[in-house]
C-alpha cells in the first residue's frame, strides 16, 4: 500500500512539473544541450522561442521541483548588476514523462491562437471573458438589486470579490482617482505565461461584470500590468 502511495505521489509530482508542453521542451533542452556550466535564461528563451520572463518562470518551477540545478555566475570583472543564473539538469531526476490529455488541449490552444492575428486573438479572448463576466454578474446582482444600480466603487469591490472566488486572489484599489482591480494570482497559470493574450480574458470578465452591475457607459478598461509581461501582479484599471 505504501509503495503504491509513493508511486502515485511520484507520478503526480512529475505530471505537475511536466504537464505543460513548453516546460517539458525547456527541460529537455537543458538536459540534452546543457553542459556542466548549464544554460542561461536568455539561451533557453531564444532556443524555445518564448519571452525570457516565460522561460525564467518555467526554469524556476523546474528548479523548485528538484529537476534542475541553479548556479549563479558572478559578473565578469566584478561589475555591478544581477548575477547570471545558469540551469543544468539533475542527473537521473526523471527518465520518462506520463501522458496527459491536457497536453493536447494546450497544443490545440497554442495552434489556434497562432492562426489568428494578435488583434483578433485579443478581441476573441476579451469577448469570451465578457460573456462569462455577464453571467457571473447575474448571481451578484440578486433579486434585491436592480440591474446597473451599484455605484462604481461598490461594483469594483463586488467584481474583485467574484474574481477571488474564481481563484484570482483579487482586491480593489484606488489610487490617484483611478479605480483598479489587482490580481495577485492567475488561475490560468502556465497557459497565460505561454499565451499572454489570455490576459484579455481577465479584462473581459471585469468589463462583463461591470456592464451588469453599474452604468454600461463606465469608460475604458485597460490592462495596466500582467505577470506574462514580467510584472509582479496583474492589474486592470477602469
Amino acid at each position: 500500500m505504501g509503495t503504491n502511495v509513493g508511486f502515485t505521489a511520484t507520478v503526480s509530482a512529475i505530471t505537475d512539473a511536466f504537464g505543460d508542453p513548453t516546460r517539458r521542451r525547456i527541460y529537455l533542452l537543458v538536459r540534452d544541450r546543457g553542459d556542466e556550466h548549464g544554460l542561461t535564461t536568455t539561451v533557453v528563451a531564444d532556443e524555445v522561442g518564448v519571452h525570457p520572463n516565460v522561460a525564467r518562470h518555467h526554469l524556476d518551477k523546474l528548479a523548485a521541483g528538484g529537476y534542475l540545478e541553479v548556479q549563479t555566475a558572478k559578473m565578469a570583472g566584478g561589475g555591478a548588476g544581477r548575477p547570471s543564473k545558469r540551469y543544468s539538469a539533475v542527473a537521473g531526476a526523471v527518465t520518462e514523462f506520463p501522458v496527459r490529455s491536457d497536453d493536447l488541449v494546450l497544443s490545440l490552444l497554442g495552434r489556434a491562437l497562432a492562426k489568428l492575428s494578435p488583434g483578433d486573438a485579443e478581441e476573441m479572448a476579451e469577448e469570451i471573458g465578457a460573456e462569462y463576466g455577464r453571467a457571473m454578474a447575474v448571481g451578484l446582482n440578486g433579486d434585491a438589486i436592480e440591474h446597473g444600480s451599484r455605484s462604481m466603487r461598490s461594483a469594483i469591490q463586488a467584481v474583485a470579490d467574484a474574481l477571488t472566488a474564481h481563484g484570482f486572489a483579487a482586491h480593489a484599489d484606488s489610487r490617484n482617482d483611478q479605480l483598479r482591480i489587482i490580481n495577485d494570482h492567475c488561475p490560468f497559470g502556465d497557459v497565460a505565461m505561454d499565451h499572454p493574450v489570455i490576459c484579455a480574458v481577465d479584462r473581459g470578465m471585469v468589463r462583463g461584470m461591470l456592464s451588469e452591475l453599474t452604468d454600461p457607459e463606465f469608460g475604458e478598461i485597460i490592462t495596466e500590468s500582467s505577470l506574462p509581461a514580467g510584472d509582479t501582479f496583474c492589474s486592470t484599471a477602469v
